[in-house]
């Protein structure tokens, strides 16, 4: 109470509609400074590169499949989990990479099968998944870095960014129904639509420029929308383990699961369409 009455309760300012715009930047940041590596590296330092981000993710997932449940010191490294799989992770990301063998990739399971007797009993399949998952990516983004050039990397890259963009401001002016409202509260579906349609224009205008292959046209929007999964299959995971970000490793922006989530969708996408069809060709 003072001389000109009660004084009334404050109440909380809600988020204007463009709080998490720092993030969306940092996202995009940290996708275009891997597209630089991705220029400017080749031979043993793109794997090494690939190995490292491997190696940190795969910390934050066997964290988030874990620590946080009470068998804190089950499976073979106890509360260290997190930081050796992390190791055996990148080591074996690395070797899968620079062995010239056909089945090196088998490499790739050494981590996954180390890891499972120590992740909480609900998530070792997810644990798995995921984990088969990022390994997969960093071994498919070599591939096709090596294979396809660098310009079918940064058409990839390209989409993620464009979906990621286009998604958030369109989403955030037009509004509407929500996309998936138990799992992204954020997400619309005008947001997701124009998603597609911005990665549907930017695989267009590489065709028209002559800088890609028809197919372009129709690949875009598939790789899109595998992109927009990943990116909801990892909110499902940090749902699921009671955590906002992946880790705080970048700060005030999450951890590199957050970053690469919609690039996991594109990247595993791909490899698909690569097994079944002829990807497009870009320049």
């Amino acid at each position: 109470m003072n001389e000109k009455g009660p004084i009334a309760p404050k109440t909380p300012v809600p988020p204007g509609r463009w709080a998490d715009l720092s993030r969306r930047i940092a996202s995009t940041l940290v996708l275009l400074a891997l597209g630089v590596l991705l220029a400017a590296a080749s031979g043993v330092w793109l794997r090494l590169g690939m190995a490292v981000i491997s190696a940190i993710t795969f910390w934050e997932l066997a964290a988030m499949t874990g620590w946080r449940y009470p068998r804190l010191h089950a499976g073979p490294f106890g509360r260290s989990r997190p930081m050796a799989l992390a190791l055996i992770a990148g080591l074996a990301q690395f070797a899968a990479l620079m062995i010239s063998y056909p089945f090196a990739w088998l490499l790739l399971l050494l981590p996954i099968i180390a890891g499972l007797p120590g992740a909480a009993a609900r998530d070792r399949w997810t644990y798995a998944l995921f984990g088969i998952a990022i390994l997969l990516v960093a071994y498919g983004l070599v591939g096709f870095r090596e294979e396809f050039g660098l310009g079918f990397v940064l058409w990839l890259m390209g989409i993620v960014i464009i979906s990621d963009t286009a998604g958030y401001f369109f989403g955030r002016i037009i509004g509407g129904p929500k996309f998936w409202p138990s799992l992204s509260p954020k997400k619309t579906w005008s947001g997701t639509i124009s998603g597609w349609i911005g990665a549907l224009i930017f695989g267009t205008v590489l065709w028209l420029a002559e800088w890609g292959d028809m197919a372009l046209i129709w690949c875009s929007p598939l790789v899109c929308l595998a992109g927009q999964m990943g990116d909801i299959a990892e909110s499902w995971l940090k749902r699921r383990a009671g955590v906002k970000d992946s880790s705080n490793l970048i700060p005030g922006h999450g951890g590199f699961m957050d970053r690469f989530d919609a690039v996991t969708g594109a990247v595993l996408a791909a490899m698909v369409l690569g097994i079944l069809i002829s990807l497009p060709a870009v320049n």
